[in-house]
C-alpha cells in the first residue's frame, strides 16, 4: 500500500465516526471520497491499473443514469458498513464510485471536471439540498 494512503488511513481509522461525519453536511470528491468511506468504517484497496481520464463510465445505481467521468486515482472503497449506500458503480469493473449515509456523500470521480455534457453537475445540487434540510 502507498505510504500517503496508509498515513491517511491509519489517521482516520483513529478518529473514526468523528463528529464532522455525525452532525455536519459532508461531502468528498475523490480523496475526500476515500477519507470519507474510511470514516465511516469501510476500508480501501489498490487497484491494479488505477482509473485515470476522462472516459470512465459510472453509473447511478438509484437512477440508472450513466456519467462519462473524469478520474485519476490508484484506490478504490469496498467493504461498506451497512448503514452506507452505495451510489455510483464504475461500469468498467464493478468498483464502488459513490456513496451516501444520513449527513453525507461522496464520490471517486471528478463531477466537476465535466469531460463531456455538463451531467454530472446535478450532484452539486445535493449539497445545496444537504444544507437547506
Amino acid at each position: 500500500m502507498d505510504l500517503e494512503i496508509r498515513a491517511i488511513r491509519d489517521e482516520v481509522s483513529r478518529r473514526k465516526h468523528t463528529i464532522l461525519v455525525k452532525e455536519y453536511p459532508t461531502i468528498g470528491i475523490c480523496l475526500g471520497h476515500q477519507i470519507l468511506g474510511l470514516a465511516m468504517g469501510g476500508e480501501t484497496y489498490k487497484l491494479k491499473y488505477g482509473h485515470r481520464g476522462g472516459n470512465q463510465p459510472v453509473k447511478d445505481v438509484k437512477t440508472q443514469t450513466v456519467y462519462i467521468t473524469s478520474q485519476n486515482h490508484g484506490f478504490a472503497l469496498h467493504k461498506l458498513p451497512k448503514n452506507v449506500k452505495e451510489t455510483f458503480i464504475n461500469l468498467n469493473d464493478g468498483t464502488c464510485e459513490g456513496i451516501s449515509s444520513k449527513n453525507c456523500w461522496s464520490v471517486q470521480f471528478h463531477p466537476e471536471a465535466a469531460p463531456g455534457p455538463m451531467d454530472a453537475n446535478v450532484l452539486f445540487d445535493k449539497v445545496g439540498e444537504m444544507i437547506d434540510g
